[in-house]
C-alpha cells in the first residue's frame, strides 16, 4: 500500500518536470503569457508534487514516542503549503496580465509548438489526475487528493490557454492575456478549496458525515443505554474517534469488553483506518437530564 502511494507520487513528479520544462521553453520562444503562466503554474505544481512525494513518505511512518498519533498531519500541512504556492502563482499571473493589457504589449508568436505543448499538457494532466484521484480514494490520502485536484484544474486552465492561442492566431492577441487571467481565477478557486480543507484538518474540525455514521452504529446496540462526548478528528489518512457509552451497571467486565470490541470492529469496517477509543460507564438515570433522556444522545 505504501509503495503504491509513493510510486504514484513519484510519477507525478516526473510528469511535472517534463511539463514545466516544455511549457517554459515554448513560452519563452513565443512570448505567450498564457503559456508562461502555465509554465509557472506547472513549476509550482512540481514543487507541490515533490512536497506530496515526501509527505506521503513521512505521513505513513508509524506512531512513535514523540508522535503518539502518527505523522499523518504532515500530509495536511503539505496541502496547506501547496495552497500558499498557488496563491503566489495567482499574484504573478494577474500582475503580468494586467500590465500587458494596460500597456497594449500583447503581441505573441503563435506556432505549431504552442498548440503541441498545450494539448500535450491536457492529455498528461487527464491521465495523472485520474491516477492520483484513484490512489487518493483507495488510501484516503489528502496529499494525493490535493495533487489530483491540482492537475484536474490544470486541464481547465490549459483549455483556457488553448482558446487564447486560437484567438491570437486570428490576430486577437489580447486574448492570450485574458486567458492568463482565466487561469488565475481557476487557480484561486482551487487554492480556496485546498486551503479550507487543509486548515479544517489542522484545526481538528470534525470531518463531514463521520459523526452521523458513528451515531447510527451506536443506536443499533440496545445494550448502549446512552452515549455522549463523541469527538472525531483526522490526521492524514487516519481518523480518531472517542466517545462515552452508558451500560447496565450489572454488566460483567467480559460482556462490556466484548461489546466494545464489536462496536470497534463495526466502526473500523465502516470508516477505514480509524482508531476508536471507548469509555464505558454504568448507567445512572439520576445523572441524566430530562432533555438528554428524551434524545438519548448528547454529542459535542
Amino acid at each position: 500500500m505504501v509503495k503504491e502511494k509513493r510510486r504514484v507520487a513519484f510519477i507525478s513528479v516526473i510528469a511535472a518536470i517534463f511539463l514545466t520544462g516544455f511549457k517554459l521553453l515554448i513560452g519563452v520562444m513565443t512570448g505567450s503569457l498564457g503559456i508562461l503562466s502555465e509554465a509557472l503554474h506547472s513549476g509550482l505544481d512540481l514543487v507541490a508534487a515533490i512536497i506530496t512525494y515526501f509527505s506521503v513518505r513521512i505521513s505513513d511512518k508509524p506512531a512513535d514516542r514523540e508522535h503518539n498519533y502518527g505523522h499523518g498531519k504532515f500530509e495536511n500541512f503539505s496541502a496547506f503549503i501547496e495552497t500558499i504556492l498557488l496563491l503566489i502563482t495567482c499574484a504573478w499571473i494577474i500582475y503580468e496580465a494586467v500590465q500587458r493589457l494596460s500597456s497594449g504589449n500583447t503581441h505573441i508568436e503563435v506556432n505549431i509548438w504552442s498548440y503541441i505543448v498545450v494539448v500535450s499538457s491536457i492529455i498528461i494532466d487527464i491521465n495523472r489526475s485520474k491516477m492520483l484521484s484513484k490512489a487518493a480514494k483507495k488510501h484516503n490520502s489528502q496529499a494525493l487528493e490535493a495533487d489530483a485536484l491540482h492537475f484536474s484544474t490544470d486541464i481547465w486552465s490549459s483549455t483556457v490557454v488553448l482558446f487564447g492561442l486560437i484567438c491570437a492566431n486570428f490576430g486577437f492577441y489580447f486574448a492570450d492575456s485574458v486567458a492568463a487571467l482565466g487561469v488565475a481565477l481557476i487557480v484561486l478557486f482551487v487554492s480556496y478549496k485546498l486551503g479550507r480543507r487543509a486548515m479544517d484538518v489542522l484545526l481538528d474540525k470534525a470531518p463531514p458525515g463521520i459523526v452521523e455514521k458513528v451515531e447510527q452504529v451506536l443506536l443499533t446496540y440496545p445494550d448502549v443505554k446512552f452515549f455522549h462526548s463523541l469527538k472525531v478528528r483526522t490526521a492524514g489518512a487516519d481518523t480518531f474517534i472517542k466517545f462515552n457509552i452508558h451500560l447496565d451497571p450489572e454488566s460483567s467486565l467480559l460482556n462490556v469488553h466484548r461489546l466494545c470490541d464489536n462496536i470497534e470492529k463495526e466502526l473500523n469496517m465502516l470508516i477505514p483506518r480509524s482508531e476508536i477509543y471507548i469509555h464505558a460507564e454504568p448507567q445512572d438515570i439520576s445523572h441524566i437530564t430530562a432533555e438528554e433522556n428524551n434524545d438519548l444522545i448528547n454529542v459535542y
